[in-house]
């Protein structure tokens, strides 16, 4: 079987989006979802936009995506590139898809001379914890990770 990577195109909109909900709904997340398909198209291919997404197949078929975006080290003083979403759908996990997804997005990194590739991920998803120890990554235990969002978001801006 075939199996490619390829930088995302508007036409896969949908395809992301579904993702993105198939996710949400493993996550247990799934209510938290607010995108459309019109947003993800404008989010990731619009003008200004600053998102880029990889989409993974096999025979032609769409089993995987990843959304990234370039970040910053003022350390390094130069670009990162951090992963936002990374999802295979169930029956094409074990594929190496995810793998694929993971290395041509470091190689994207090196390409655009990033100091770091980084993401997240939920502390009891063990599965994906495993894989990206797999392939040498490292937890960074000592950051915690803080949210402002919604009302909070808002109200805090009004001051």
């Amino acid at each position: 079987m075939t199996l490619t990577v390829r930088p995302a195109k508007p036409s896969d909109a949908a395809t992301i989006l579904r993702f993105v909900r198939e996710l949400a709904d493993y996550e247990k997340a799934i209510h938290e979802v607010e995108a459309t398909e019109e947003s993800t198209r404008a989010a990731i291919f619009g003008d200004g936009s600053v998102t880029h997404a990889l989409i993974s197949e096999r025979e032609g078929q769409a089993i995987g995506m990843a959304v990234y975006f370039f970040s910053y080290s003022t350390w390094q003083a130069k670009n990162g590139l951090y992963l936002e979403d990374l999802y295979v759908t169930p029956e094409a996990r074990g594929s190496g898809a995810g793998k694929a997804l993971l290395r041509r997005l470091a190689q994207i990194a090196l390409e655009k001379g990033c100091g770091r590739f980084e993401w997240s991920v939920l502390d009891w998803n063990e599965p994906s914890i495993r894989v990206y120890e797999a392939i040498g990554a490292e937890p960074q235990k000592e950051w915690i990770r803080y949210r402002m969002a919604g009302e909070t978001l808002a109200a805090f801006a009004r001051g």
